[in-house]
């Protein structure tokens, strides 16, 4: 093994290394954020409460960026910090008198009530359920049986399964584990590495592909759901799973076309045809065997599911939330449904992603409704005249804001749980009145450009984690397709968005 190998092998388990040997001091730092915030004095304008939100925020904001402890330990630690310094704040309303720490604890699980956590919940079972029958991997192995042995052909495979899988799998990193697996063995085939150029080339689209189509449905990503939780509370405004096509997938669908064209033009492939790469698919859908009637239940499931979602507002009254719980209901019946029991089910859903998500909602709710979240959009945005400017300079340099603050993060829900509430608190500040949704469902969008680099989302660190790239190869696709991300959604904001009436 040479050199280069070496390092390209050694690359993901040595930054993992520093990382976790760094994380106490990212700890401390944590904290330390969190007390200088308290103890500066409470700007004019901005209630007690508010000013001890923005400290818990800073202190959230720097364990998720360093990810000093995980997802779920850093829940639990704002859920304390919560109860603790805003029920010994004076309560809003009755500033003689402490909120207390019983009012304090129902502001820090008022997450758990919001419509969005049910929705993310029911969408990780339905995920589970597609890992648990395989049926993902089977459809991923049936769409690229189909499209050839050339590279060329594989790359749009790659992309077209990633498509296909996000209307049916609501989880990019399930999406992900599907179909990396699969193109490396469709590259061990072919007598090359994991560290080859091919295995770089076929990885990096795949989660790439993942990334775009997380803005292009509504199910699609977990962050999406926080959007629609704070939209739905704070703007008073749902927005229906057809809507959300509409708006987001021709944004997808372009990004895809442009995706083929860059990583067929920046990473060149040590083959231009896979032989034996169709033999590998074939023999792993002969190992699936026959269609099970698990998974045929499964997949008419799956069908009425997702027409019931296109329809919604539609065709009939029921929102996708209850159209998502009834289905994982039917999941969770015996003989009728999909796992065999609760104690199947349960061993597979990512309990701590629906607790971050319901704490993160609830931090933004209150950074909301204290005034924290105004403030700081004022501070940051009234400072540099955003008032003053034309709405698509304002989606320009926001957006810019936006991607840049991503680089630190590695989950999207987690940003999306931060920054939200402030640009919900900036269309106040902007008066955009019925512009307010599509300014934000538009800066949800950016949140979801996680193409830069391999920490920038679950799915890319999924993949990282094979060797199959390095940081330097998934830079040479990320930037091209951030720019290329960014030019096309202010020329959505300046033509399609307005004459669909997004904006």
């Amino acid at each position: 093994m040479d050199e280069h190998t070496k390092k390209r092998n050694a690359g993901p388990a040595a930054a993992d290394s520093t990382k976790r040997n760094r994380k106490p001091l990212y700890l401390a730092l944590s904290f330390l954020a969190l007390i200088i915030v308290m103890l500066l004095p409470t700007p004019e304008g901005l209630s007690e409460m508010g000013h001890r939100g923005l400290a818990i925020l800073a202190f959230a904001v720097i364990v998720w960026m360093t990810e000093a402890v995980t997802y779920p330990v850093s829940a639990a630690m704002i859920i304390g910090l919560i109860t603790l310094l805003l029920g010994l704040a004076p309560d809003m309303d009755n500033p003689d008198q402490l909120l207390g720490t019983k009012g304090a604890l129902k502001l820090a699980l008022g997450g758990f009530s919001n419509s969005a956590v049910a929705l993310v919940a029911g969408a990780l079972f339905i995920a589970a359920a597609m890992q648990a029958t395989n049926l993902h991997k089977r459809l991923a192995l049936w769409i690229l049986s189909k499209v050839g042995t050339k590279t060329s052909a594989i790359v749009i495979g790659a992309i077209i399964v990633s498509i296909i899988l996000a209307f049916f799998v609501p989880s990019a990193t399930a999406r992900a584990g599907a179909v990396v697996p699969i193109l490396l063995g469709m590259v061990a085939a072919f007598g090359l590495p994991n560290n080859s150029r091919l295995a770089a080339l076929l990885v990096i689209t795949a989660v790439q592909a993942v990334s775009i189509w997380n803005i292009g449905l509504k199910t699609g990503a977990a962050q999406n759901m926080v959007a629609i939780g704070f939209i739905e509370e704070e703007l008073g405004q749902s927005i229906a799973w057809s809507s959300w096509f509409l708006y987001a997938a021709p944004f997808s669908i372009i990004m895809s076309v442009v995706l083929y064209f860059v990583m067929i033009r920046l990473i060149k492939p040590e083959t231009d045809n896979i032989e034996g790469g169709r033999e590998v698919i074939n023999e792993q859908l002969h190992e699936l065997g026959r269609l099970k009637p698990v998974e045929i239940r499964l997949i008419l499931l799956s069908v009425i599911l997702l027409l019931l979602w296109a329809t919604e507002e539609k065709l009939h009254p029921l929102d996708t939330t209850t159209v998502t719980l009834v289905a994982v209901a039917i999941m969770l019946t015996p003989k009728v449904g999909i796992f065999d029991s609760w104690k199947t089910a349960e061993k597979m859903i990512p309990w701590g992603t629906i607790i971050v998500f319901a704490v993160g909602i609830a931090l933004g709710t209150i950074l909301l409704n204290t005034g924290g979240a105004q403030w700081l959009s004022n501070e940051v945005f009234g400072a540099i005249g955003l008032d003053k400017m034309p709405l698509l300079a304002t989606i320009a340099l926001v957006s810019v804001f936006n991607i840049i603050i991503h680089l630190g993060f590695a989950s999207a829900t987690s940003l999306s749980s931060a920054l939200i509430p402030i640009f919900i608190a900036l269309t106040t500040t902007l008066a955009l009145g019925d512009q307010s949704v599509g300014f934000v469902l538009i800066q949800q969008f950016v949140i979801s450009f996680g193409f830069l680099l391999p920490v920038s989302a679950p799915q890319n660190m999924l993949a990282y984690g094979t060797g199959a790239f390095t940081v330097k190869d998934f830079l040479k696709s990320g930037v091209p397709l951030t720019l290329i991300g960014y030019v096309l959604l202010l020329l959505f904001s300046a033509t399609y968005w307005k004459w669909i009436g997004l904006l």
